[in-house]
């Protein structure tokens, strides 16, 4: 079947700064009789290979100049890469200024993204910001009915392929790829600039948000079958789902994405030094969470919570998996583990479960680390920090006749940094470091009380007990109680102190009620509303 559009590539522009792969492309190329064309330490690796390669300032007449800061920016550079072949003004053009025509660009731009992630001062940055690169990819974008464009060492391995399949020449579906590839790389780029330099001035709201991502993975739906989906990946990279290491099991789904996110984050919450906390997972919503010494004693108390919602979960943990862990999560149906590592035995335990996704991360993400969310509404995009709100002890403030006793205040954190990853509005009571009831996305406080103290009653019930752990326990808020009467619901679920932010214009009343029962609360002044 003929191939639209066939143009032979004679002479090609190399000029890389990543130059994975490059010999390879330039012995391939000179292979087929193209003429190489490069810059700087491009040249130089070309030239240490024995190929043959000509100087951009061949062709400009010029010599690199101002610290290599200017060398393609000139007509001879963009007028080859420009003119339209089948323009007889456009050809006679290059004839008289004796510009040849430049048929392939491979250009992947100095590293930014990298010197800023790597804490680089400004000076540095500025110097990685390309200038002369994202111009050429856009001039050959541009003219791709002629000239092919690429960006990576994947573009060029395409066209190598292409070339090979058709005698030199590549054709016209491949080089509108291209094209679109290398719009959408500058476009990239240059939003990691916009952002690095708004960062810089301190703007908090610039004038126009940019946004850049890069496919990590197709989809094979979103959150429903009918809705088409795909993963993109950011920068700056955070440890967790996006930059995790999949080491087995079936392809990640939207919601896996979503929900595997949700669990990391709250694992995050809590310092590997101070003992291993697990969190299970369903539908964004914890439904157990626990601290312990060890990761097999935290997995046991937060699947105690809700053994049934957790059937088909997430599984996130703050330190490594161990093998005895392994074998205990084996015996539930789970659809993710996810941990900054895992150990040889660990991992050929879960071997035998080949379609559970199992994640290692390397790293945790830092929980105050700063950073932007997004959410889309019609026609427009919801921007806001990240919430990285954290609560200690010496931040809380005693508001009842009674204060919380240790026990019940280090219960009241734990149960807070929960509250943080339950959807609004949420009631989390809590024990010995360990969830016994979670109320989540409820329209009505005291209606999240209520299904927190019934999913106690329902976990007792399938454990054989005579009562429910909420007996004792503590309860956290995400936001204020409007009324006395959820606050009164913890209670009577068997809650002894509680944790909220404070706020409502019936605080006195709410305060007044938790005398009444005896309860010891605490306000935190910062609320934790996750819609």
């Amino acid at each position: 079947m003929p191939v639209p559009g066939l143009v032979p590539v004679r002479r090609a522009l190399l000029s890389v700064s990543d130059k994975t792969g490059l010999a390879a492309l330039g012995r391939a190329l000179h292979a087929q009789g193209v003429e190489l064309v490069s810059t700087g330490g491009t040249a130089r690796a070309l030239r240490a290979e024995g190929l043959p390669v000509r100087d951009v300032g061949d062709l400009t007449g010029f010599a690199a100049m101002m610290d290599g800061r200017v060398k393609t920016l000139h007509p001879a550079v963009h007028g080859a890469l420009l003119a339209v072949r089948d323009n007889p003004a456009h050809m006679e053009a290059a004839k008289t200024h004796g510009i040849g025509l430049i048929d392939l660009v491979y250009i992947n731009l100095y590293p930014f993204e990298r010197t800023v992630e790597s804490g680089a001062d400004c000076d540095a940055c500025i110097e990685n910001i390309d200038i002369g690169g994202p111009a050429m990819i856009r001039a050959a974008a541009k003219n791709h009915k002629w000239v092919c464009c690429c960006t990576c060492a994947e573009d060029a391995e395409a066209v190598l392929a292409e070339m090979a399949r058709h005698d030199g020449q590549t054709g016209l579906a491949l080089r509108r790829r291209l094209a679109a590839s290398a719009f959408a790389r500058t476009a990239a780029y240059d939003t990691a600039i916009a952002n690095w330099a708004a960062h810089q001035t301190g703007a908090a709201t610039p004038e126009t948000c940019v946004i850049g991502g890069h496919l990590r993975q197709g989809l094979r739906y979103g959150e429903n079958p009918h809705q088409s989906a795909a993963f993109y990946t950011t920068a700056p990279a955070r440890p967790g789902v996006a930059s995790a290491r999949q080491v087995q099991g079936k392809a990640l789904s939207y919601n896996n994405i979503n929900d595997t996110d949700a669990a990391f984050e709250l694992v995050c919450e809590f310092d590997p030094a101070d003992g291993a906390a697990v969190a299970i997972i369903k539908h964004a919503n914890p439904c157990g969470a626990a601290v312990a010494p060890d990761a097999l004693t935290a997995y046991e108390r937060a699947l105690a919570c809700d053994s049934v919602s957790a059937f088909g979960g997430i599984v996130a943990l703050n330190g490594p998996l161990n093998a005895a862990l392994a074998q205990r999560i084996s015996k539930v149906f789970t659809e993710v583990v996810i941990a900054p590592d895992a150990d040889g035995e660990a991992l050929a335990i879960l071997a035998q479960k080949p379609n559970m996704r199992v994640l290692l991360t390397g790293a945790l993400a830092d929980p105050v680390a700063p950073g932007k969310t997004f959410k889309s509404v019609a026609g427009g995009l919801l921007v806001q920090d990240r919430d990285a709100g954290r609560i200690g002890a010496q931040d809380v403030r005693t508001v009842t006749k009674r204060a919380p006793t240790a026990r019940e205040l280090q219960d009241l954190l734990f149960a807070w940094r929960v509250a943080k990853h339950v959807k609004s509005n949420t009631i989390v009571y809590a024990r010995d470091g360990a969830t016994v009831g979670i109320g989540a996305g409820q329209m009505s406080r005291v209606d999240a009380a209520r299904i927190a103290a019934q999913k106690a009653v329902d976990a007792a019930a399938r454990a054989g007990k005579a009562e429910p752990a909420t007996r004792g326990c503590v309860a956290a808020s995400d936001a204020f109680f409007p009324f006395a009467d959820g606050l009164l619901q913890a209670a009577e679920a068997g809650a002894t102190a509680i944790i909220q932010p404070g706020g409502s214009k019936r605080d006195a009343e709410v305060i007044a009620a938790a005398d009444k029962a005896g309860l010891a609360m605490v306000f935190t002044g910062m609320r934790h509303f996750r819609h």
